[in-house]
């Protein structure tokens, strides 16, 4: 009977490490760094292994930094040398994901140091671009639907339809079979495939990040993104969206296209000011295999899905420090989704303080980020040392999100209803909400680990 340990990802959104160990060796499913508060990310500082005690192998549910981001500490500081598996798809954003988040980890620990405002001295990356490549270097491709042998069983990968190369992950052993989500897509969202029934498991390990939650309280994303152009064109200011750089960017391009196309909103000037989002964005282009038919009879008349008229890329530094003198109506979107790094914290220092200015937030926010703080309604806020005052409207486009709500997940795990769910990947009021939900309808027994808990399986 395998033992699960539950390193992170179980009572937070972020961090997401389950540690899965037999007689016949260990895996660790997913590999995430805690984001959010300054608490939750001291975490990424200890050591959560002994040398002894460090995972056989490691499969990787999707690319999103809180499910991959602490690999190349993993690698750089640990000294994890072992097979690395994930779908093709991605490996490609990693291969652009993590270098960046290294290059960022240097870039920020640097500027820190200049600005004198940590409260280490000196200021120090968690790790360093060369140990994102050394994670790289350990990477190997998984196809969907197909078993393969691991140190405890066997695992197979199953579409999530949560972003580009998203897998929910079969793991067998003897006579038990685990499932463990990743994040659950969404059905009817543009660009990717919906996703995949879960395979019939004893143990259903899922995520809860919308429990308690719907997507479709009357709110429409189209006609959402359609009010706040309107605001923008109104006030002349600049509307920042501050947005996942995989997955969402992508998303609000397609949607803005084809309100453009169908005459609903006007064709403003639009900054992808994101090296990474830019990358991510020619990726989801090249797979067409994970596309959905939509997104794939746009590309046969041969039009570009993620191509808005007026779409400009700011690769370079020099090119996003222009955007300083920017006048409205104008668009920026930019990375991090949460506004805890990035280029977004540099455009919310300038454009916060000035009435006109939208920040639109499409995506969740965790506790103590500065998304959360600014969708909470806070007065000011503290970006690189200093208080900025919020006099910018802030919105939240709560329809815009690649996670399932509850409804959603209801539905997912009543295509194969499990013998045992264990909730993770979420907060308590969340995981209460979805676990009275998923009792009062299946009827099975679930679980709502913290972190350091472990369940026999």
């Amino acid at each position: 009977m395998p033992t699960i340990t539950f390193l992170g990802g179980a009572d937070t959104v972020t961090g997401s490490r389950f540690l899965v160990e037999a007689d016949s060796g260990s895996v660790l499913v997913d590999c995430g760094l805690f984001q959010g508060p300054r608490k939750i990310r001291r975490l990424n500082w200890s050591d959560p292994f002994v040398e002894a005690s460090l995972p056989d192998e490691i499969l990787l549910t999707h690319a999103h930094i809180d499910h991959t981001g602490y690999l190349p500490r993993l690698v750089g500081t640990h000294g994890f040398a072992g097979v690395v598996r994930a779908t093709a798809a991605t490996i490609d954003l990693l291969s652009v994901m993590l270098p960046d988040s290294g290059r960022i980890q240097e870039e920020d620990a640097a500027y820190a140091n200049k600005k004198g405002y940590s409260r280490h001295e000196p200021a120090l990356a968690l790790y360093t671009e060369a140990d994102a490549h050394a994670a790289l270097a350990l990477m190997r491709p998984t196809p969907y639907h197909e078993w393969v042998e691991v140190p405890c069983g066997r695992a197979r990968f199953s579409f999530a339809g949560h972003i580009l190369g998203s897998a929910h992950i079969a793991l067998e052993h003897a006579d038990r079979r685990l499932v463990f989500t990743g994040d659950v897509g969404r059905w009817d969202i543009p660009v990717l495939r919906d996703p995949e029934p879960p395979a019939a498991a004893d143990v259903l390990f899922i995520e809860s990040t919308y429990g308690g939650r719907s997507h479709n309280e009357g709110m429409d994303p189209d006609a959402m993104m359609v009010q706040v152009f309107d605001d923008i064109v109104e006030s002349g200011g600049v509307l920042v969206v501050p947005a996942f750089s995989i997955g969402r960017t992508q998303e609000i391009l397609f949607r803005i296209r084809e309100l453009e196309e169908a005459g609903r909103i006007p064709s403003l000037p639009i900054f992808l000011d994101s090296p990474m989002a830019i990358d991510a964005t020619e990726m989801y282009a090249r797979h067409h295999e994970e596309h959905d038919v939509e997104m794939r009879a746009i590309e046969g008349s041969g039009s570009s899905p993620l191509r808005p008229r007026q779409l400009a890329f700011t690769r370079a530094v020099e090119d996003s420090k222009k955007l300083n003198g920017l006048s409205g109506p104008a668009v920026i979107v930019a990375a991090s989704g949460m506004a805890t790094g990035g280029r977004v914290p540099h455009h919310l220092k300038r454009l916060l303080p000035h009435p006109r200015n939208i920040v639109a937030f499409v995506g969740y926010q965790a506790q103590g980020t500065p998304g959360r703080m600014l969708v909470d309604g806070a007065d000011t806020i503290r970006i690189h040392g200093e208080e900025v005052e919020v006099r910018a409207r802030v919105s939240r486009l709560e329809a815009f999100s690649a996670h399932a709500d509850e409804d959603e997940l209801v539905r997912w795990v009543g295509e194969a209803v499990p013998g045992k769910i264990v909730l993770v990947h979420g907060e308590r009021k969340g995981r209460d909400a979805l676990a009275r939900r998923l009792q009062s309808e299946f009827g099975v027994e679930v679980l709502q680990p913290n972190r350091g808990d472990t369940l026999h399986a």
